[in-house]
């Protein structure tokens, strides 16, 4: 009886090990996607930010280790070596420590992170020209595609020092509102109009974008979580295979 629990619990920790690969690998493609993506309002921030730019670093490292992590308890499991069990848990421990205490700073600095978000988008709005950027052309395609204009409202463009200090009347090209008459649609840069009000949305962007966030923090969320509850059973697993085992060096392969 004693050898079929140790066998189940190998197999399981096996299991877990793997399911904690993938996670480690989905945390990795995420710091990955935040890095390089250029499609998105992550890329915003990213461009105008040091801190995001550390924090895709941060999930990068983060991702690597766990998959390296889930690796060697793996083999770990299946030689049913006591010192790699052991180092297995205690690095488990650390990362879910950090983890943790990651998770707890970013709760508690959640509206610091918010002042800087809108001092990043109001500072991107000012000092727009229209010219080849990445956050500028990314700004234009989230207005285009969410509708939206400016953070609050149009009238933030009202600061840009084009529009600010122009005698013609400018108006951001990818805050068109299509179903009002004018010129004809651009996506980026500054377009001219001639009627009294420019023909852009009424509503400011920060709805759409705090809603876009707040669906990627669940996704973000739901994989932490899911990390978590598998580091937690791997140090269970771990442990009480570390404890039933007797060390046989002979079952460590040898090349």
């Amino acid at each position: 009886m004693g050898k079929g629990c140790i066998t189940v619990t190998k197999y399981f920790l096996f299991l877990f090990n793997l399911l904690f690969f993938i996670f480690g690998a989905l945390i990795m493609g995420f710091g990955l996607w935040v890095l390089f993506d250029n499609q998105s309002f992550i890329s915003v921030l990213q461009e105008s930010s040091h801190t995001v730019k550390v924090a895709s670093y941060i999930l990068i490292g983060v991702g690597s280790s766990s998959m390296a992590m889930g690796f060697f308890g793996c083999i770990g499991a299946i030689y049913e070596i006591r010192c790699l069990l052991g180092l297995y848990f205690t690095c488990l421990l650390l990362i879910l420590i950090g983890q943790v205490t990651a998770g707890v700073l970013i709760y508690f600095q959640r509206d610091l992170l918010k002042y800087e978000m809108s001092n990043i988008i109001k500072g991107i709005i000012v000092n727009y020209t229209g010219v080849n950027r990445t956050t500028e052309h990314t700004w234009d395609y989230i207005q285009r595609t969410m509708k939206c204009c400016g953070w609050t409202g149009p009238n933030n463009w009202s600061n840009n020092t084009v529009i600010g200090t122009s005698t013609q009347k400018f108006y951001p090209c990818s805050c068109r509102n299509v179903s009002l008459p004018g010129s004809d649609v651009k996506y980026v840069g500054l377009c001219e109009h001639l009627s009294p009000e420019p023909p852009v949305y009424e509503m400011g962007c920060i709805t759409n974008v705090e809603k876009w966030l707040l669906e990627n923090c669940g996704v973000i969320l739901g994989i932490c979580t899911g990390v978590a509850v598998v580091e937690l059973l791997g140090m269970i697993l771990s442990m009480c295979l570390c404890k039933s085992v007797i060390q046989d060096y002979s079952k460590v392969p040898k090349y």
